[in-house]
């Protein structure tokens, strides 16, 4: 049988009641006070009632979340845990619940979610409007975005960036030093880079240009270069998906001003790709052998992902661009090599996203040979991607393969049929299930 919390009714009876004068506070009452101050705090709707309180007091439960002890702690105007009845060591019915769980499949939600009270509250337990590990946690959410993207599903990792942003901003409106307001105004910049990009796959380049230009003052506000340098790429890919070349080129030059990391061989390869499509081909080929020659200092730290341009990155774009110029053995010697590459790449290098867009870059370089196995083996290497995960640069590259298929050159080849028929079926993908509705967190 349970023992009675008496420690915390106690408390509770303390307290006077707002609604019945010369009465306690009473369950409800206290339960929609911590529910109010957790939203005042955190921006989280919890969904705390006085039945669960009854529960505390009753001692069902004897260690509720962290962030409805906080609210409780605070309400009820004490400084500890123990002052309340609380006690980690003491939760009846544990050794129960823990032979029941065989694995964690359906609690991934509400890890996440309990990480993110657990972020939202930790200025709490600092002494001031931002602490080192307040800045340190933002910078940290946005390394795991930036690596986990287009390896789990997107919405998620959409959310946590614009509450990144979010969150930041808001840190930003109380007081700091100026280095913490630098690192504030970097948190912003990146996670609203972020979101650019994001945009830009969703198929929403206009949304990306909003983003990008506040993340651009955010840069300026950090003075924070590889910012820049990446702002600019994310700008540069925004113009580039838009048809935009000359655009898209302006950006990638403007960008190299300020790259020092390995985004300056990213812009310094997308500005030959750039130029290619453009037309300007003796820049381009100036541009390509400039990037080719280049190097990248391999002990700064930078983010992963999309914001960190590896050799095997940096091959992909190259076979991009020697396929605008016409040089289709060239563009599949570079794509086998990048394909090659990310491969034996560790997971934290391995870009998903640029890797699925050389294997295509393999489809066209041999359907320009006339290579027509070549180019089904390594079309059949992105056809089982996700849905999540087809972006729209995919889709687009992958309709402009079936384009190709479907050229006089390739009238009544068998092979070229069944290759049109295969990026056909890829394009009409089934619509996404409808969201679920928006859960509240829960203690």
């Amino acid at each position: 049988m349970s023992e009675v919390n008496g420690l915390l009714r106690d408390a509770r009876e303390r307290i006077p009641s707002r609604v019945a004068p010369g009465e306690c506070m009473s369950r409800g009452e206290l339960a929609n006070a911590v529910c109010g101050w957790l939203w005042e705090t955190t921006g989280i709707d919890y969904e705390l009632d006085g039945h669960y309180i009854a529960k505390l007091e009753r001692g069902v439960v004897r260690w509720p979340g962290a962030a409805y002890r906080a609210g409780l702690r605070k309400v009820l105007n004490v400084a500890t845990d123990n002052e309340l009845g609380f006690s980690p060591g003491t939760r009846p019915g544990q050794g129960e619940l823990e032979a029941s769980i065989s694995s964690m499949v359906g609690l991934e939600a509400e890890m996440v979610r309990t990480a993110d009270e657990s972020v939202s509250i930790l200025p709490m337990a600092e002494t001031s409007n931002v602490g080192e590990l307040t800045v340190e946690q933002l910078h940290s959410d946005i390394e795991r975005v930036s690596r986990q993207y287009l390896r789990v599903p997107t919405k998620e990792l959409f959310l946590r960036s614009r509450a990144i942003r979010d969150r930041a901003f808001e840190l930003l409106g109380g007081r700091q030093s100026p280095a913490q307001t630098r690192d504030l105004y970097s948190a912003a910049g990146w996670a609203l880079t972020i979101l650019g990009w994001m945009s830009v796959d969703l198929g929403r380049p206009d949304l990306a240009e909003i983003h990008t230009r506040t993340a651009w003052a955010c840069a300026d506000a950090a003075d924070h270069n590889d910012l820049r340098a990446w702002v600019r790429a994310t700008q540069h890919t925004t113009a580039f998906w838009q048809d935009d070349f000359s655009g898209a080129a302006e950006y990638a030059e403007s960008g190299l001003r300020y790259a020092v990391g390995s985004s300056r061989l990213f812009l310094a390869s997308a500005l030959a790709v750039d130029l290619a499509r453009a037309g300007r081909t003796e820049q381009a080929r100036t541009a390509l052998a400039d990037a080719q020659r280049m190097s990248v200092p391999g002990h700064r730290p930078e983010l992963s992902g999309f914001l960190l341009c590896t050799p095997a990155r940096a091959q992909g774009l190259w076979s991009d661009a020697h396929l605008a110029l016409g040089q289709a053995r060239e563009t599949l010697r570079w794509a086998d090599h990048s394909a090659t590459l990310f491969e034996r790449a560790t997971d934290a290098k391995r870009n998903a996203g640029a890797e699925r867009m050389v294997r295509l870059q393999q489809v066209k370089a041999h359907l320009e040979l006339g290579e027509l196995d070549g180019a089904l083996e390594a079309l059949n290497a992105v056809l089982d991607i996700p849905i999540e995960f087809r972006v729209r640069p995919l889709i687009h590259r992958v309709g402009e393969i079936a384009a190709m298929s479907r050229t006089d050159r390739y009238t009544g080849v068998a092979a070229a049929a069944q290759l049109h028929v295969a990026a056909r079926t890829f394009l009409r993908r089934p619509k996404p299930a409808p969201d679920k509705p928006k859960a509240k967190a829960s203690a």
